[in-house]
């Protein structure tokens, strides 16, 4: 066994992993390289504690980096038990868990260490869309390391002593540390879009787990589904009211309340995280415009538009989903654009790749309008035109060009104060309600809020066997 079996690194997998399920594997690995008296130090595993175990029953391979030995830097011998890792994992199509705590690539090998890094970044990238990968953070993740979590599918960072940044806070001109910790939890959690949960290392052990038991391992696995327990046709009182918040909605119509966000931080006027329904994973995506904290309390509001990180957010999700197999559902609240220099400059991109991906997954895709839905940034968020499967509206949903008051004013430029009200009364029964669209053929059903559950189950049961034809393009290009 490794000699850093006392480790973090090892304590780490252990809290992990079903009991004693852990096997090592390249426990007697050591350094390779001989410059710089590196021959004479001590290296137990070259810093990195590679194996495989069970999480619930399921086959996952796992790395720890060991921050005792050469501060958990990256060589050529540690880089390649990752990649052996990886190899292994892609053929038995398991999950792989990094837990990355680095003071970067070991300067004593120089260009091999750079090499050895590069491995893992290809290693990563083959494995992409193939099986699940999933980081944590536990310490130093700098410079090119920082690239490591990025590829990931999911990555968390633990609270107190992780970091993770590319530049320094001090090395960014015009910054320092004490004015901004760029590298600190909350401010990547917040601003990259690269973390998907911060919290204590037991809080990060529990939530990969839960991760695991989720969602399925590998993308041949087609979805992942359990034995429900809930009530099929469970009524969810007070929907309507939750959708400031759709947290709530997506925690209230799971099975067993059970709503796993990720990027919590990041975009917070776009949700996007996983539920089961009839025991199926199903991935949610839905427009938020309220934050409420665990006491009920109202921290945060938007307005109910489309925002260029909200759209690469979701896309990202959708995308995900898509590679292995899970459904998506939508609920849908927007009339339009978030307006701004910044979001100016980023969101015709950012819509682009949020059209496209809900236009090119092939799973199972459900729409839910539960409040409003205008002009096109309603028709990017999963809308029957661009390829929803089914669409359902609540009762007093809105579904149209503009508002009612906007479009009579345009119409009717010149028009009486009364005029207006009548004519805007009018557009809205004609052109702006649920049934209208209903009557088109772009809702198939106006659904009570509290029957929502036991509409999307029927939904997505119906569409369990849905198959699209193989295309001949090699792949897009959003």
């Amino acid at each position: 066994m490794s000699s850093s079996n006392n480790s973090l690194a090892m304590q780490r997998i252990v809290k992990l992993l079903d009991e004693s399920s852990f096997m090592e594997i390249g426990a007697l690995v050591t350094a390779r390289s001989t410059d710089f008296n590196l021959s004479n130090t001590d290296t137990p595993s070259d810093g990195v504690i590679t194996g495989h175990g069970l999480i619930d029953g399921n086959l996952v391979f796992v790395y720890s980096q060991d921050a005792s030995v050469l501060n958990g830097t990256i060589g050529e011998m540690h880089a390649k038990k990752i990649a052996s890792v990886y190899d292994m994992a892609v053929k038995m199509g398991a999950p792989v868990i990094g837990f990355l705590d680095c003071a970067g690539i070991r300067l004593q090998e120089s260009v091999d260490a750079l090499d050895a890094l590069g491995k893992i970044y290809l290693k990563e990238a083959e494995a992409s869309g193939v099986i699940l990968q999933i980081s944590a953070v536990f310490g130093s993740c700098g410079g090119g390391l920082a690239t490591v979590p990025a590829l990931c599918d999911f990555n968390f960072i633990e609270t107190s002593k992780g970091k993770m940044f590319v530049n320094s806070p001090n090395a960014i001109e015009g910054n320092r540390i004490d004015k901004c910790d760029t590298s600190a939890p909350e401010y990547q959690s917040k601003e990259t879009g690269c973390v998907d949960q911060i919290g204590t290392e037991d809080e990060i052990l529990e939530s990969i787990r839960e991760l695991v038991c989720m969602l399925p391992g590998n993308s041949g696995m087609g979805g992942l589904t359990e034995e429900c327990a809930d009530d099929l046709n469970r009524v969810s009182e007070n929907l309507a009211g939750m959708k400031g918040d759709p947290r709530y909605i997506l925690s209230e119509i799971a099975d067993g309340n059970l709503f796993f966000e990720t990027k919590r931080d990041y975009a917070k006027d776009m949700v996007t995280g996983f539920i089961r329904l009839n025991g199926t994973t199903v991935g949610a995506v839905a427009n938020c415009v309220e934050v409420y904290d665990e006491e009920g309390k109202k921290t945060e509001e938007f307005s109910n538009v489309l925002s260029a990180r909200g759209c690469g957010k979701a896309a990202e999700f959708v995308n995900f989903c898509d590679a292995f197999d899970i459904p998506v559902v939508t609920f849908t609240n927007v009339k339009g654009y978030k307006t701004c220099k910044c979001a100016e400059n980023n969101l015709a991109k950012a819509m682009a790749k949020l059209t496209y991906a809900f236009s090119n997954a092939n799973v199972p895709k459900v729409n839910v309008i539960m409040g409003e839905a205008y002009g096109s940034a309603y028709v990017a968020m999963n809308s029957k035109a661009i390829g929803a499967d089914l669409v359902y509206a609540w009762e007093d949903a809105k579904i149209g060009m503009m508002e009612a008051d906007l479009a009579a004013k345009i119409m009717y430029a010149d028009a009486s104060a009364e005029e207006l009200a009548k004519k805007s009364k009018e557009y809205d029964e004609l052109q702006s309600s649920a049934l209208s669209a209903a009557k088109r053929g772009y809702v198939d059903l106006i659904i009570e809020p509290e029957t929502t559950r036991k509409y999307l189950i029927a939904a997505f049961e119906m569409l369990y066997t849905k198959s699209i034809p193989e295309s001949l393009k090699k792949h897009g290009t959003k």
